[in-house]
């Protein structure tokens, strides 16, 4: 309790008056001279994937004082994606902020970080980066699988599968009702590889969280052990100094984007993965997530570009047995909150033959590429994002009319219009949802198919965006589009009747205008007033891009600087 001392002007008055206010713990003198460890607790009833978490800390905090520390809980901000308007991206820098901030500010000597839901993992990873003291992640876990008439069911995929199905008149009210209630069975976020799996599994791989730990099901006696031993891990890593600046290098986050591509995890991880390096000067292009995704197969089968589960993939072996078969691609020397180097602990990892239809092996599988292709052209200068693997094969190569919708408010309000000029061989077009513009870049990038399509039998439509979608949304759907409209970007050129181009094994999305035409368009282009107050105000003036992780500018490491009078 010696460090971070609240300022009176006289450091010897703050070491005194805090033992005083600090008796109450019941810790004696000796005491705090031992390891103190912040135990960040982001439990909440508001936050249902975070609603659970408290057996969880107390766990942690068992295996803190196991190790010889001392634990001390503190409070920050929890998001929750079903319950935060108008999107949790818009609040994942402030998370992201309270986490570096309570860390900076309080004596504590490590931090161990309870995540879950999508925004939060990346929220605190970003956030110890810069704080940089000892931090280890541990997560709610994903809840177990749901099932309705024999069938599994997994959150939220078969959430907007069924909602689509009941728009298309193949469901009944009746059933829709019942479908919902086995929809999310247990405590616990999203049981598919959707963003809170994926930023979890990429946890791993990074080296900040237990070898493991990622995929076992929230209701798992094993996730309490692994939270004992997480608050076992912190204390020893306190000891041998292991800072997110001593484990994060650009070699264990290719080691993450490896994975990424090979569990066909979410888009958002891009996004997320580009801001924590952000937090360390690492650049992580887009072109490199592009030719990693190339050169990485892909062989975990699970929804929603898959057919399993997380419950599934636990039994198969989670993410260690992934980055087994992945061993010949890794950086195997890059060091891990465990002590070890991701090699060492993986030596005694062996992959189970029962649960080849789970984790296929390196040399057979699914597919020889990975989950996710960064597309370019004059349509998205700075690259725009497809997860390939949860496409429709038949749309990855198309020339389509453009149907565009300049806001999310236009969308909902036209989309099932039954007089809109939309047909199945269309490209729909989103503008003015990323970053600024939305704000906040919501996951409305699976735009709904118009419902007068469905009821022909569409299910899928080449769907772009400057916007993000759920990682466990599905479809061709391009997202990310940047620049985005609302900063001048293409996308906002894009008129209804334009044609489009999209190849992605040529990893090109272009627009089918003269350049003369774009140029008069350009011309005429107004950017939007920037409205609003406070935090979504600072938000909208700072937020980076999609291809620079959307972080706030002024939150990326800048050279020291002497003030002047």
């Amino acid at each position: 309790m010696s460090k971070s001392y609240t300022s009176y002007g006289d450091r010897g008055f703050s070491q005194f008056i805090r033992r005083a206010f600090n008796r109450h713990l019941g810790f004696g003198e000796d005491d705090f001279e031992k390891p103190i460890i912040g135990v960040c607790n982001t439990s909440s009833e508001i936050n249902r994937c975070h609603a659970h978490i408290d057996p969880i800390i107390d766990a942690i905090k068992r295996g803190v004082i196991m190790a010889g520390g001392i634990p001390l809980e503190f409070p920050t901000i929890s998001l929750g994606e079903i319950n935060t308007s108008p999107t949790t991206m818009l609040y994942r820098n402030l998370a992201a902020m309270d986490t570096e901030e309570m860390i900076r500010a309080q004596p504590i000597d490590g931090v161990v970080l309870l995540g879950g839901c999508d925004k939060m993992t990346p929220a605190q990873l970003m956030g110890a980066a810069s704080a940089d003291i000892p931090a280890i992640l541990f997560t709610g876990g994903p809840m177990a699988n749901g099932e309705y008439e024999g069938r599994t069911l997994g959150a939220c995929s078969d959430c907007r599968f069924f909602w689509q199905e009941y728009r298309a008149g193949n469901i009944t009210e009746e059933e829709l009702v019942k479908i919902n209630e086995a929809l999310a069975p247990t405590p616990g976020h999203c049981m598919v590889m959707g963003s809170a799996s994926t930023m979890a599994v990429c946890a791993e791989a990074l080296g900040l969280m237990l070898p493991g730990a990622a995929a076992v099901p929230a209701t798992y006696n094993k996730r309490l052990h692994l939270a004992q031993d997480t608050g076992k891990q912190i204390v020893e890593a306190v000891r041998k100094g292991l800072k997110p600046s001593t484990i994060l290098t650009r070699n264990s986050f290719e080691n993450a984007i490896r994975l990424l591509m090979a569990v066909g995890g979410s888009s958002n991880a891009v996004i997320h993965l580009i801001a924590i390096a952000g937090r360390l000067g690492i650049k992580l292009p887009l072109d490199l997530f592009d030719e990693l995704s190339r050169t990485t197969p892909f062989i975990a089968n699970l929804r929603p570009a898959g057919k399993y589960q997380m419950e599934d993939f636990y039994k198969a072996g989670g993410a260690p047995a992934v980055l087994k078969e992945l061993s010949p691609l890794l950086h195997l020397n890059e060091k891990t909150i465990t002590g070890q180097t991701i090699g060492e602990w993986l030596q005694n990892v062996t992959v189970s033959e029962t649960y080849r239809d789970i984790i296929r092996p390196f040399h057979d599988p699914l597919h020889k590429e990975g989950g996710i292709a960064i597309l370019k052209g004059n349509l998205a200068p700075n690259g725009a994002v497809i997860k390939t693997k949860a496409a429709s094969p038949a749309l990855l190569s198309h020339k389509g009319r453009a149907v565009v919708f300049t806001s999310v408010q236009d969308l909902e309000a036209r989309i099932n219009d039954p007089g809109l000029d939309v047909r199945p061989d269309d490209i729909l077009v989103l503008q003015n949802a990323g970053p600024v513009g939305a704000p906040g870049m919501p996951e409305v990038g699976m735009l709904p198919i118009p419902e007068k399509l469905l009821r022909q039998g569409v299910r899928d439509m080449i769907r772009i965006s400057d916007a993000r979608m759920s990682g466990t949304a599905f479809g061709t759907v391009v997202l990310h589009v940047a620049p985005e409209a609302a900063v001048g970007g293409p996308l906002a050129l894009v008129r209804t009747g334009d044609w489009i181009e999209l190849d992605v094994e040529h990893r090109k999305l272009e627009l089918l205008v003269p350049e003369d035409e774009l140029a008069r368009r350009r011309a005429e282009w107004k950017p939007p007033v920037i409205e609003g107050r406070g935090y979504t105000r600072l938000y909208r003036e700072h937020v980076l891009q999609a291809d620079e992780g959307c972080d706030f500018d002024f939150l990326l490491p800048l050279p020291s600087c002497r003030l002047t009078l």
